[in-house]
């Protein structure tokens, strides 16, 4: 039984007396470990009296490192030392190991922002030197605890709010490339002054890796904070060495992708296939620049090269559903937005069947930039919405196969007509009986976690969250989708099944 929390800031007596009455309600705790700023510019007069032997923490205590050049006296030996009876500086960096087999790995200090890195500042060396120590060790799987004082950068992707606190731009990028390779059971943090207690993340890629345990983030407050945020957080944990496998890599059920997870790379060209499908959807510029992609911040550039070190691929012949495409036909627009644009299917299944198309020329969500994908989840939430305010719910599916451009189908159903599970056992009933492998893959992940660039599939996902998805190694029916959605358990549209079976003439669509 362990206890983690924020910054003390030399409220001594503050803690101490937490913890004496948490032990005197609840009983025993084995640690108390402290992140962020344990010591403040107040702390003398208290601390003389730990300092000189006067008092005497109630439980071993073990804290990190200055994080501002005030504090550095405190820390006398940088390998770390004990500081009173029962309070002890771990060091700038390392593993701790208990008599248990519980191993806590450390970081002190604040991320570097110059060279040479200031004596209460940890370095990219210091970090890389910390990973080597531990990845080095035969079959490492991950640590139990990781105590670091800033924040990892990017820690809420994927997850629930952090509240006020912008997790995009907060923390430390070097302790997230950390986190990630120890993949800790328990990450904390300190120095925001905020409690955040993030989803549990899954430290392996779905259906390519073999599962691992997951990771607890978890951001504590400054102890004796006014807005009475929780600072002291109370946990049982057993070491990772003496848990059974199987236990140890159980998934809870809200585990979500992992936050810092690398988008994958741009994937390589490649030639048009003899076979693409003809195209369903026609586009038009309305800036009118005929031949020229809209730069990115939405400003004409002249002939001046963007300074975006990525681009998507050019496509190698004829493309209609590029923006910039000469064949395009602009009554079928509905929305551009920055990266990607929104228009009606030709020969939908509904009248609102409608498309989310980059602009620029993609063959897949997985290989789309994060701008690009950010734009995208964007206009699925505004799709989501509106489509609940009609009465009905979206079907969502892509299909990754004979096709040189990204198309994400959005199909809204009624809400009386089905539930969500009922579209979902449509989808694999029909799966099963044409020898598909339809496997549905967890709410939280990402489709780059099962998918990488190049590769042929399908994929379908709900608005609850829920998604399929078919790694296609042979041939694939290229109308699946639609057959599926205009089948009689669904729509009761089979005859709408062929796009081209349903697709108006030009007047009637402009009508």
């Amino acid at each position: 039984r362990r206890l983690a929390c924020g910054d003390v800031e030399g409220r001594l007596e503050a803690i101490f007396g937490r913890v004496r009455a948490i032990q005197a309600k609840s009983g025993r705790f084995d640690m108390l470990l402290c992140v962020g700023n344990f010591f403040g510019s107040t702390s003398e007069a208290e601390w003389a009296e730990y300092r000189t032997g006067a008092k005497k923490a109630p439980i071993p205590t073990y804290v990190l490192g200055a994080n501002n050049e005030d504090t550095l006296s405190y820390f006398p030996d940088v390998s770390g030392c004990e500081l009173a009876e029962n309070i002890t500086y771990l060091g700038r960096r390392g593993v701790y190991s208990g008599c248990s087999g519980l191993q806590i790995a450390y970081l002190s200090g604040t991320e570097a922002q110059q060279q040479p890195a200031p004596a209460h500042s940890f370095s990219a060396k210091d970090v890389a030197e910390l990973k080597m120590s531990l990845l080095s060790t035969p079959n490492f799987r991950g640590v139990d605890i990781l105590l670091t004082s800033p924040w990892p950068r990017d820690v809420g992707t994927f997850a629930n709010s952090a509240g006020e606190i912008d997790t995009k731009k907060c923390g430390s990028k070097l302790v997230s490339d950390l986190a990630a390779s120890l993949k800790p059971r328990y990450h904390f943090a300190a120095l925001e002054k905020a409690y955040y207690e993030r989803l549990p993340y899954r430290n392996h890629m779905v259906l390519q890796e073999t599962p691992q345990h997951v990771t607890r983030f978890i951001a504590l407050a400054d102890v004796g904070n006014t807005g009475k945020k929780k600072y002291l957080y109370a946990f049982s944990i057993v070491p990772m060495s003496s848990m059974d496998p199987t236990e140890l890599v159980k998934q809870p059920q809200d585990v979500t992708e992992n936050p810092y997870r690398k988008l994958k790379k741009e994937a390589p060209k490649s030639k048009a296939s003899a076979e693409e499908e003809p195209a369903c959807q026609f586009f038009f510029d309305l800036n009118k620049h005929q031949g020229k992609k809209r730069p990115s911040d939405g400003k004409e550039r002249g002939d001046s090269q963007p300074k975006q070190a990525k681009k998507p691929p050019q496509p190698t012949g004829p493309c209609w559903f590029c923006l910039a495409s000469p064949e395009v036909e602009k009554h079928l627009v509905v929305s551009i937005g920055t990266h990607c644009y929104l228009a009606l299917a030709k020969g939908g299944l509904s009248p609102d069947h409608v498309l989310i198309l980059p602009i620029g020329h993609y063959q897949s969500v997985v290989d789309l930039s994060s701008e690009v994908l950010e734009e995208v989840t964007k206009y699925k939430a505004a799709l989501k919405e509106f489509f609940r305010s009609k009465g009905k719910r979206y079907v969502l599916f892509e299909r990754n196969y004979r096709s040189q451009h990204l198309q994400l189908q959005v199909i809204p159903v009624p809400l009386d007509l089905c539930t969500s599970e009922d579209i979902k056992e449509a989808f694999i009933t029909q799966a099963q009986e044409q020898h598909i492998e339809l496997l549905e893959i967890p709410e939280h992940s990402d489709i780059a976690q099962v998918a990488q660039p190049g590769m042929p599939y399908f994929y379908v996902e709900l608005d609850t969250g829920e998604k399929l998805f078919h790694r296609i190694r042979g041939r694939f029916p290229l109308q699946f989708g639609r057959e599926v959605l205009a089948s009689e358990a669904l729509l009761a549209q089979p005859q709408r099944a062929d796009w081209r079976q349903c697709a108006a003439q030009r007047p009637e669509e402009e009508a």
